[in-house]
């Protein structure tokens, strides 16, 4: 079926939005205010600084706009004023102090709703496919590895975790489903085993409250994390017009869950995300790094926060052959590679040594989750003495049968993880046929060289869909690369 132009069936959807909105807010029978389900006793607001918070003050049908709403912070005892539009939304921007807590927020139209036990620190959004979801307790058959011993001693009332309900949306949503948590054992069981790792890193290292808001969809595309207009650059992807196709492809629907999952919250203050996302996207690998880099433009653009910190996991490695796809996903991690090369503020965490050959779901979340938290202590609060990613630029010069790898990032010189030499190098000729090559290493260079090829001109390194990288430095993997375009 031949599709209309975009403009020409929005225009209908936009008549119908404030309706479909206004069906979609949280209600509670007899509350003249209403509010979104993440403000609620329990959370965390990001520290020094100004934060929205809105809601809804007339009962549904009633058009009670213009009404006067009054929200007071007890960290300033300061009264904030506010006055219903014709949705009867409201929003105010409050100041808040540096962490501490608990406090209350009062909100009041005449009757007073107060949230209780609140808590001011770092807030971060956790986002991405299954290997974001992936709860502690893990999936059917496919467990997180540590989390017995974690679940033992998780117990934490500093952070706080809410844990968003799936929804995939054709229009934009204003609620997500969820609710605030202590960290303990059930409800560290249900969330998030990498963001909960990064949660845990951060609380131990900063000493402040810390709020993990995770919205995450297994299997979903990075196209169903971006709006539609974001989306116009990249013709090869079809936008959906109809509920049918967001209940058909759900989500992997474009748009779908920025719809659904990301807009309700968009506004939240925060202090910067975290993603792990790209194995949906391994068969269109080769245009993923231009389109994730507007998606993290996009969420900017719509935070209006500026450049928060995006720090984002490159995908492990594993076998697609078990699942039909005839494609090598280290071109997708290739991709993921070049981002934080042209995105500002933004770092990828390598998990080359944490993959599962016969399994997409790694589980070894605690490296996902901790190196994502390096990269924030490092780059974002400047805690000094971590480690870091070494990162291959290009950098590698022939002479004679021997290539010769430099990496930047790499103080610490490069070394291999089982022994003098690696498994993972391949060199080529001018006839680009790849073989096994011989290693070994001096400072931060890697020498490879192959007897089956006299002249090399091109080195890759674990650069297949499984391999078990042992490539590191300073205790940190190195990511797979090539030094060819073919």
């Amino acid at each position: 079926m031949k599709q209309k132009p975009f403009d020409t069936l929005q225009r209908p959807l936009r008549c119908l939005l404030p309706v479909v909105l206004m069906t979609l807010l949280p209600f509670t029978a007899g509350a003249e205010i209403r509010l979104p389900q993440f403000f609620s006793s329990g959370m965390v607001l990001q520290q020094q600084t100004e934060v929205r918070l809105w809601g809804w003050a007339d009962q549904l049908g009633e058009g009670t706009a213009g009404k006067n709403i009054s929200v007071t912070t007890s960290w300033n005892n300061r009264t904030y004023k506010a006055r219903t539009d014709a949705d009867g939304r409201f929003e105010v921007s409050v100041q808040t102090p540096s962490a501490g807590g608990p406090y209350t927020i009062t909100y009041s139209d005449g009757k007073p709703l107060r949230l209780d036990n609140i808590l001011i620190g770092e807030v971060w959004i956790c986002s991405g496919q299954s290997n974001m979801e992936m709860q502690m307790k893990g999936f059917k058959g496919q467990p997180v590895e540590g989390a017995a011993e974690e679940l033992l001693q998780c117990n934490d009332t500093q952070l706080r975790l809410f844990y968003g309900k799936r929804k995939a949306s054709l229009t934009p949503l204003a609620d997500l489903a969820g609710t605030w948590q202590e960290a303990s054992a059930p409800s560290v069981r249900e969330f998030s085993a990498t963001a909960y790792y990064f949660g845990r890193a951060l609380r131990r290292s900063l000493g402040v409250p810390v709020g993990l808001i995770c919205t995450a969809f297994g299997g979903s595309a990075c196209e169903a994390w971006m709006k539609a207009d974001w989306l116009r650059a990249f013709p090869r992807v079809t936008l959906p017009w109809t509920e049918d196709d967001v209940k058909k492809l759900n989500q992997r629907c474009p748009t779908a869950l920025f719809n659904g999952q990301l807009s309700p919250i968009i506004g939240f203050g925060m202090r910067g995300v975290i993603w792990y996302q790209g194995e949906d996207n391994v068969p269109r690998y080769d245009y993923y790094a231009p389109l994730f880099a507007r998606m993290i433009e996009g969420w900017r653009e719509e935070w209006k926060q500026g450049a928060f910190p995006f720090y984002y996991c490159q995908i492990a490695p594993y076998d697609y052959t078990l699942i039909d796809w005839d494609v090598n996903s280290a071109l997708l991690r290739e991709q993921q590679a070049r981002v934080e090369q042209t995105v500002d503020n933004c770092r990828m965490a390598v998990l080359m040594d944490s993959g599962l050959e016969y399994g997409i779901h790694p589980r070894k979340k605690r490296q996902a989750g901790e190196r994502l938290a390096l990269l924030a202590l490092s780059n974002t609060y400047g805690v000094k003495g971590l480690p870091d990613f070494a990162a291959y630029n290009g950098q590698v010069e022939f002479h004679g049968d021997t290539a010769v790898v430099a990496f930047d990032r790499s103080k610490e010189w490069v070394y291999f993880e089982n022994g003098p030499h690696s498994q993972n190098f391949e060199v080529a000729g001018e006839d680009r046929v790849f073989h096994p090559a011989e290693t070994w290493i001096e400072r931060n260079r890697v020498y490879v060289r192959s007897k089956e090829v006299e002249k090399p001109v091109a080195v890759r390194y674990a650069f297949r869909n499984w391999a078990v990288g042992d490539l590191m430095c300073d205790g940190l993997p190195v990511s797979s690369f090539r030094t060819d375009d073919w």
